[in-house]
């Protein structure tokens, strides 16, 4: 008999007489990788929510067996005193505290009611060893990225005597380095007995981890399979998610390129802090109408500080060089300025930068571009709630009204929200910085189409992402970037993987 660790039976979860789950069932083999997937919306987190404690039982119906016995977790603390540790895509880490303090925070180290230091130290720098993490036990957690910050996370875990860690999309902000260290010290928690459930929408990652994995649709499941099965394909588990085949993830589209419309020259910008470090070197591109041009660069790069200072200077000290709109001169000095003259901007983080999440969906798609809507200085709500309902439709936003508070919608219709917010503006120029992070693969057929809509329309479009086959199967150009200096520009005919990589990877033109 196979031994299995974890067993959820028909589970059914409402919030406000809306199923979120439906009957959801999933088995976890002891010792293994498990891979959970499924379209933003599908209950995916919801489920481990319900399994974690977080929504507490008697909030939901159906049964759970936990490690051969049945469980009734009332809240996280009893689901971690039975050995289960969720860590959640919004890293639970305090900034100001040392990793030894966050790693043991809630479970001290501590002799009589006073925290013995020395052993803290010493426990937290075990840990860290065992995650492959190099840094001191007494390093603020602000100082380290969101890669090191994930495996911090990993050590609380660790330091908890976990027998389930459950991730919720532990790669969505990592780079390529960042991510194959995560998923080899996963393979090794693995041989040291330790089963994994990881949620991802990066189905090459979740293949390429998991011994078994279970597809959520619409709040039930649709499919489950091990990866010893012959038909074990990408393309299976794309149907079982999205419902339909996607033979190819990008839409196909014919472009028509007519006249620069966007043109910076010799762009500078200095780091906020260490003054004397350039963060973007001279760099210098075009953009024409109907076009989408591509950057590709490694993390820390440049691309998203190139965009921020372009795009009102909101990054960098000393930014010096030259913008031109249609051939003339204009300034970007302000956000104002930049939308006045035709440029927006997408944020690659919508939840910080680019939405209000307390706020409708409506005053959102309104928010930067208020005057359209005003009168006198007043919102005219009519006025607001049309503009709203005519992208929601446009744009395929899945909400039942628009004054819903947008952050409860999935992340692919959040993002949906964004472009709505800065189409908006009746920009010429986009700048789209990782539109499609955190975003499922049917929500990204629908995002690429918009863009291809957009491009169509003859909006000049630039797009940053850190997932090159993106970059390849939507964009026109690539342009690389190294060390804050372009060093190629790439059409799409002669573009592949390995020629990017290695303009990416010179540091030099």
């Amino acid at each position: 008999m196979t031994d299995v660790i974890l067993t959820m039976r028909d589970i059914v979860k409402e919030f406000s007489g809306v199923r979120a789950l439906d009957g959801v069932s999933l088995e976890v083999r002891r010792g293994e990788v498990h891979g959970i997937c499924g379209e933003n919306g599908a209950g995916k987190s919801t489920l481990m929510k319900v399994l974690s404690g977080v929504y507490p039982h008697g909030t939901f119906e159906g049964s759970i067996e936990f490690d051969g016995s049945p469980v009734e977790f009332r809240s996280i603390n009893d689901s971690e005193d039975a050995g289960i540790v969720i860590i959640h895509q919004e890293l639970a880490l305090s900034p100001y505290l040392s990793i030894a303090e966050n790693i043991f925070l809630g479970n001290e180290r501590a002799s009589r009611g006073v925290i013995d230091w020395h052993d803290t130290h010493e426990q937290a720098q075990a840990l860290l060893d065992r995650v492959g993490l190099k840094d001191d036990a007494d390093t603020p957690i602000m100082h380290l990225g969101v890669g090191k910050q994930q495996l911090v996370e990993i050590a609380k875990a660790l330091s908890k005597d976990v027998k389930l860690l459950i991730l919720d999309e532990p790669t969505a902000a990592l780079n390529d380095d960042d991510s194959a260290h995560l998923l080899d010290l996963l393979r090794g928690l693995r041989e040291h007995g330790i089963t994994s459930i990881i949620i991802s929408h990066k189905l090459s990652e979740i293949r390429s981890i998991s011994d078994s994995i279970t597809v959520i649709r619409d709040g039930e499941t649709v499919d489950d399979f091990r990866m010893t099965d012959k038909d074990n394909t990408e393309q299976r588990m794309i149907r079982s998610m999205v419902g339909r085949p996607l033979d190819n993830l990008y839409p196909p589209r014919e472009p028509h390129i007519g006249d620069e419309v966007f043109r910076v020259e010799d762009w500078t910008a200095y780091h906020p802090v260490d003054t004397s470090r350039k963060v973007v070197d001279g760099a210098s591109f075009t953009v024409r109408a109907g076009e989408i041009v591509g950057f590709a660069g490694l993390m820390g790069a440049g691309r998203t500080e190139l965009a921020m200072s372009l795009f009102g200077r909101q990054y960098g000290k000393h930014i010096s060089g030259s913008v031109f709109h249609h051939g003339k001169p204009v300034s970007t000095r302000t956000v104002e300025e930049a939308i006045g003259n035709g440029i927006a901007y997408v944020t690659e983080d919508r939840k910080r930068y680019g939405l209000n999440l307390i706020a409708s969906v409506a005053a959102n798609i309104t928010g930067a571009n208020l005057h359209a809507v005003s009168k006198y200085g007043v919102i005219d709500l009519h006025d607001e709630n049309d503009v709203a309902e005519r992208f929601r439709t446009a744009l395929n936003i899945k909400t039942d009204t628009v004054s819903r508070v947008v952050g409860t919608l999935s992340g692919g219709n959040q993002q949906k929200v964004v472009l709505s917010k800065w189409l908006h503006t009746s920009p010429d120029v986009l700048i789209l910085d990782e539109p499609t992070r955190g975003v499922d693969v049917g929500a990204k057929y629908e995002i690429y189409g918009i863009i291809n809509d957009l491009a169509a329309q003859g909006k000049a479009v630039v797009m940053i992402s850190s997932e090159l086959p993106e970059l390849l199967g939507m964009c026109d150009r690539i342009y690389t970037i190294a060390e804050g200096r372009i060093t190629g520009d790439v059409l799409r005919e002669d573009a592949t993987q390995e020629r990017l990589m290695q303009l990416m990877t010179v540091g030099e033109n």
